[in-house]
């Protein structure tokens, strides 16, 4: 297929690994996370990457799996409460190797003692298959292309060791080919996906799918729990066959899930400080991912939250001209009751029609890596219109005047994020930022700005990232909002695939 139906990693550049598992007497056994602390010298700025692909989680009660043995729990690493990773073993003997477990994907992954020409591949663990007795040639080429970063190599086939599991038989990609920084400095060697075979390279059967297969796990749900307050030996748990109700409180909200790929789900209306943004109140799509480490969505929202958080990213000269040449006829015309679908095409913004819906905003707008033949001038203008008749719908509802409103698109315009996504906060305003809600299942689910602003580092090198960043993904798939670790962290989450559903409860 050639392209990664999956979104590449935020903070990939640094994630850090420490080993740790932990035997209980359930019999469960637990994959935990360890959190770290950032080097003065790492540069946040310099890591946080989108996930962009092809397009780049009822209670359970733990119960037995084989006689009295339990689910198998995956200890977890954290590094900067914004990725977490484990180990997983591969051949007879086992080769060690450390992973994202990833929701967003459906592949298997890590470097080949083949990949001799990608510097990335000299830092990190290779899968040598003369050294295992359970190897089986394939040779299938294979290549995943991310946002920031691609792989390529060919499948091969070896039992995977998963805690004390053994998946016999697992069809996973050899890396021969790591170009450019993305995986350079990265402290995890690859990717185990946990999505669902239609996203997967290649059609393999994903790793999950031939734990359920070989009845490794006697229910076919796994449970996330990230713990974002724990010190370094203690970031979460990855439970196969169940959840651990340590971990929660109350009861899990579940929705279905909408389309088999990603864990995707109808998400309800986005709330700032308990008011509503309007943008989802008649229904958003969203995927639970454990291997995006913030919080994405359309850039028109995300812009409007990270506005009221006071978060600065670049400003849009683009956006800012739009405003002032074009504004005041946007608000006539909306005031005149104009479709506002067709408005940006009725100023000469917009070369369609209007039967495009005016969330469906083009990434160039912040994408400013893309050179003028693949992103015109033209488009860019277009988007921002597109983004500015939202905004000014939105004041209007709230009766303020021209002046107000035009005044209110300027300061949105500053709030644009720059072309890593990343936008930054006062580290001394947490006190006077609003939570931010999501609807599921209808539920509000509340992130405090504790909860979604990330700091990084100690003392006054300190930064504090804001958790949302935009991702603009295009339609079959998008609109489509990206509930990363900035939200699991705070919610335990079930991945039910026996139902196909998803859930949510408060962690604990």
């Amino acid at each position: 297929m050639g392209k990664r139906h999956s979104f590449a990693t935020i903070f990939l550049l640094f994630v850090l690994f420490n080993s740790a598992f932990a035997a209980r007497d359930d019999g469960l056994l637990r994959i935990g996370l360890t959190k770290r602390k950032l080097n003065q010298i790492d540069r946040v700025s310099d890591g946080i990457k989108s996930k962009q692909g092809g397009l780049v989680n009822d209670r359970y009660k733990i119960r037995g799996v084989r006689g009295d043995s339990g689910a198998d729990i995956i200890g977890l690493k954290n590094y900067l409460d914004a990725q977490y990773f484990g180990e997983i073993g591969i051949g007879t003997p086992s080769q060690k190797f450390t992973v994202i477990f990833d929701t967003g994907s459906s592949n298997l992954w890590v470097p080949s003692s083949k990949c001799y020409f990608s510097v990335a591949c000299l830092f990190h663990s290779k899968y040598k298959s003369s050294h295992s007795s359970t190897y089986k040639k394939n040779g299938k080429s294979a290549a995943i292309q991310y946002g920031t970063g691609s792989i390529s190599g060919f499948f091969s086939q070896d039992n995977v060791q998963i805690g004390d599991l053994t998946v016999k038989d697992q069809e996973f990609i050899e890396a021969t080919k790591e170009p450019g920084i993305t995986f350079l400095a990265a402290k995890f060697d690859g990717i185990l996906g946990l999505g669902f075979q239609e996203i997967s390279v290649g059609n393999a059967v994903p790793v999950w799918y031939n734990m359920v297969n070989q009845g490794l796990v006697k229910d076919p749900v796994f449970s996330f729990w990230f713990n974002r307050g724990g010190n370094e030996e203690d970031g979460g748990e990855l439970v196969f066959g169940g959840v651990d109700p340590n971990h929660f409180k109350g009861e899990h909200t579940y929705v279905p899930v909408t389309q088999k790929g990603y864990w995707q789900f109808d998400m309800g209306d986005v709330l700032i400080g308990g008011e509503s943004t309007g943008f989802c109140a008649g229904g958003c799509s969203a995927i639970a991912d454990s291997g995006t480490s913030l919080l994405t969505g359309p850039t028109t929202v995300i812009t409007l939250i990270n506005h009221e958080i006071g978060a600065s990213g670049v400003v849009s000269q683009e956006c800012k001209s739009v405003v002032s040449v074009y504004g005041k006829n946007i608000l006539e015309m909306l005031l005149s009751e104009d479709e506002p679908k067709k408005i940006c095409s009725q100023v000469g913004l917009c070369s369609f029609d209007g039967t495009r819906d005016v969330s469906m905003l083009i990434e160039s707008v912040v994408d400013k890596e893309s050179d003028s033949e693949s992103h015109g001038l033209g488009d860019e203008m277009c988007s921002v219109c597109e983004m500015a008749v939202v905004w000014m719908q939105n004041q209007l509802k709230r009766n303020q005047t021209q002046e107000m409103i035009l005044d209110y698109i300027n300061q949105l315009c500053d709030r644009l994020p720059s072309p890593m996504g990343e936008s930054s906060v006062d580290c001394n305003a947490l006190s006077s930022m609003p939570n931010v809600s999501f609807t599921i299942g209808g539920k509000k689910f509340a992130l405090t700005p504790e909860q979604y602003i990330l700091k990084v580092g100690e003392g006054d090198v300190a930064q504090c990232i804001s958790g949302f960043t935009a991702l603009d993904v295009a339609p079959p798939r998008g609109p489509l909002w990206i509930l990363g670790d900035v939200f699991m962290a705070q919610y335990h989450t079930v991945f039910d695939y026996g139902n196909m559903k998803v859930g949510f409860a408060e962690s604990t």
